[in-house]
């Protein structure tokens, strides 16, 4: 099957994607244990905002309704569940959204961009004219010193949460040729 990416595909892609870095941002703003985490520079919600109105201002295209059991609600739920209940494994999720985001996920914003929108590149790939690769290094750094403090049981934790981690951010990528 080739893979086929449409505008309204890419739309519903950052409209599901908000729904899970709203959630991540929502958690690490509320709870005491993620305050390493906050302003980071790797925030993306606000970004996603502006995409997300560019693409009704630029192409008349709305943002799709998004389905209870769909990717972006059911992982934000899950990380929600996560932040909660269990913050290794809920650092493992942060890692892996953000990291991912900024390596493969922004190559195929830049295929996209060739693709869909004449080489525009989206602010959810950019970071206010900042590299990105100290804001990473920042957040490893606090990743870091928070999983210093962990048992065996919860380093073996986060790390068994990075399958459920791909397949959560899998489904999200597929909405993009409306999967």
């Amino acid at each position: 099957m080739q893979w086929k990416p449409t505008r309204e595909g890419y739309l519903r892609f950052l409209a599901e994607s908000r729904a899970v870095y709203t959630a991540l941002e929502a958690a690490v703003a509320s709870d005491a244990r993620y305050a390493a985490l906050r302003a980071t520079g790797l925030e993306r919600v606000a970004s996603l905002d502006a995409d997300i109105a560019w693409f009704k201002s630029e192409h008349g295209l709305e943002p799709p309704a998004l389905a209870e059991d769909g990717p972006g609600k059911t992982y934000a739920l899950m990380l929600t569940e996560l932040a909660a209940n269990d913050p290794p494994a809920f650092i493992c999720h942060f890692y892996n959204v953000y990291f991912a985001h900024t390596a493969g996920g922004r190559m195929i914003g830049t295929k996209l961009s060739d693709m869909l929108l004449d080489r525009k590149e989206l602010q959810f790939y950019q970071y206010g004219g900042a590299d990105h690769k100290p804001l990473l290094d920042a957040v490893r750094s606090s990743i870091d010193a928070a999983a210093d403090g962990w048992t065996r049981d919860q380093k073996d934790a986060c790390l068994n949460e990075t399958a459920a981690s791909f397949r959560m951010s899998g489904a999200l990528l597929r909405a993009i040729a409306g999967g």
